[in-house]
């Protein structure tokens, strides 16, 4: 029996098992085939707190790993396969440790960018592929850009990124796009922004000596290919909260994102929270993942001492 199993070793994850470690509750963090989340497949963080010089991703999230260790959290891998929260102890199917069980459970499964799943995009991932231009927009300032992608936030991407390179391209499958009426006008007023649409894309092409090329994509119109010259290629297609093997025992909102009562991390099921990325769809970053992590933590330890109030800077501080 477990006080509290994580699922997920991202910024939230890890912050969560840092903070439930301290408090003594000895939490067994469950990490899928891609410890360490999102980050991982990028190279420079240059906007989480306490790293003037910049700190590579995987390095990032070591770190959290090994402090979560120092104070306690024990770690094992695995694929959960089926939950059962309909009573407490919670039971989690995981397909290389069998069946674990648990008084509370804290969900910080994430989400992950959908990929065009073209040659070239995944080898290029953080090497001038990217799906976060927050977080990696800085890194091209006065380069030519390529944002993949037709909708909202292809187009709230392609704006942001002006601000920093010379030119942004937007290419789409269709000829007409799918961004509410102002984001499209947004965008086609921006005079950094130009168009290739009914452009599918092929294939990242690379440099000999290394990063992007430019994009091979394929005119629908005529049938021939082009490629368009660019120093990134970024793609915004949408991302999908990695909710699935919930099977609808936590509540979600219509795009599957797990619905958290407003300023907590407390789910629709007693003795589950959720935090990061699985429950947030607009801001997407390390450091409010990280922060949604230590709000599950303190929701998660009140709820396990089942006391109204709890003394924070005692047990969490």
């Amino acid at each position: 029996m477990n006080k509290v199993i994580i699922l997920g070793t991202g910024p939230a994850g890890l912050t969560a098992a840092i903070y439930l470690a301290r408090a003594n509750m000895k939490p067994l963090v469950v990490e899928g085939p891609e410890p360490g989340g999102q980050l991982t497949t990028t190279t420079d963080v240059e906007n989480f707190p306490g790293f003037p010089d910049g700190i590579l991703g995987p390095e990032l999230m070591n770190h959290m790993r090994k402090q979560a260790e120092r104070f306690g959290a024990e770690f094992k891998r695995g694929w959960v396969t089926d939950v059962d929260l309909s009573n407490r102890p919670f039971r989690i199917q995981v397909d290389s440790l069998g069946e674990l069980q648990a008084e509370s459970l804290v969900i910080s499964t994430g989400a992950s960018a959908k990929l065009l799943g073209i040659p070239g995009e995944k080898e290029n991932m953080g090497q001038g592929v990217s799906t976060c231009a927050t977080c990696d927009g800085f890194f091209y300032r006065g380069k030519k850009i390529i944002v993949v992608g037709g909708g909202d936030s292809a187009m709230e991407e392609a704006n942001f990124l002006t601000k920093f390179a010379s030119e942004v391209t937007v290419v789409h499958r269709r000829d007409e796009l799918r961004a509410s009426k102002i984001m499209q006008d947004r965008a086609r007023e921006n005079e950094k922004i130009k168009w290739a649409l009914n452009r599918v894309p092929v294939e990242v092409i690379t440099k000999e000596d290394g990063g992007v090329k430019g994009l091979k994509v394929q005119n629908k119109e005529t049938g021939d290919e082009e490629l368009l010259e660019t120093d990134g290629v970024f793609v915004a297609i949408g991302h999908n909260p990695n909710t699935s093997f919930l099977k609808g025992q936590v509540k979600t909102d219509e795009l599957g994102y797990i619905v958290v009562e407003p300023g907590t991390t407390k789910t629709n099921v007693e003795g589950v929270f959720a935090c990061g990325d699985v429950q947030d769809h607009i801001y997407r970053q390390a450091i409010t993942a990280a922060g949604t992590g230590c709000m599950a933590a303190m929701d998660c330890e009140k709820f396990l001492e089942g006391a109204a109030t709890v003394d924070w800077s005692q047990s969490l501080s």
